[in-house]
């Protein structure tokens, strides 16, 4: 393969059997192609990069390193979870960190690809949130704090996220529309793949293809999760988990 596309892992702790199965993707697939790219909330959450050495973010990042060690090309876009990695994580991990959206040429495709977020303009009240934790003079008083109480303050707007997600209709919580024509238009592709949604699928409308990617969940009694694979003849495949096609 000539790329993998991966998004919403959403590593934890909590979560080991999910840890497991990214880690067994790093060393079996990922040795496979030429590039691969993470658009998203790779993990749980991300606090900023002195959190590094802790033992369970180590281990990860060691797999990231073999990768970029041996040759392949690893790109990482930032998700709505793990915005916060910055630079540190990229010298450790070999990871070149790329805007959101880009544009790259994969087998002779012109490719759009994204976290998905920003597109969800619908959600008024989490692009307004979105504005603000990205802004840079938030990111600088965040991080200044000590690790600890970064970790206790993401806590809290985690459980805030959930209960107003509970509340929020589904509807919003998808991509908007016109913010997904605006992004074709804007980086003349016809190709899009993105994540954040946990909605995976093809959508195809007037020639321009948006692949969706799923999230990843091997702790539920139901596994599930995947990515998307680019040959070297530019065919593009959807993979569950269990490494099965899907054409559907």
């Amino acid at each position: 393969m000539v790329a993998l596309f991966v998004s919403d892992i959403h590593l934890s702790p909590s979560l080991p059997k999910t840890t497991r199965a990214f880690l067994n993707f790093l060393a079996e697939q990922g040795t496979k192609t030429e590039q691969l790219y993470i658009l998203g909330d790779m993990f749980e959450y991300w606090v900023g990069d002195d959190d590094i050495h802790d033992k369970y973010n180590a281990e990860v990042v060691q797999s990231l390193h073999k990768l970029t060690a041996a040759g392949v090309q690893l790109f990482w876009i930032a998700g709505n979870r793990d915005f916060l990695i910055g630079q540190d994580f990229a010298s450790a991990t070999g990871i070149k960190l790329l805007q959101d959206p880009s544009v790259i040429m994969v087998a002779g495709r012109k490719i759009a690809i994204c976290h998905g977020d920003e597109q969800c303009t619908d959600d008024i009240g989490y692009i307004q949130f979105r504005a603000q934790v990205r802004n840079v003079e938030w990111q600088r008083n965040f991080l200044a704090l000590p690790l600890a109480q970064r970790k206790t303050i993401v806590q809290g707007m985690r459980e805030s996220s959930k209960m107003q997600q509970s509340q929020k209709e589904l509807s919003i919580m998808d991509v908007n529309s016109s913010a997904i024509e605006q992004l074709f238009a804007s980086t003349a592709c016809h190709y899009l793949i993105h994540g954040h949604t946990h909605r995976p699928a093809l959508h195809e409308h007037e020639g321009q293809y948006r692949y969706v990617l799923p999230d990843w969940d091997c702790d539920e009694a139901n596994p599930r999760g995947g990515w998307i694979s680019i040959d070297k003849d530019g065919k593009i495949h959807r993979i569950s988990l269990n490494h099965c096609e899907i054409t559907s």
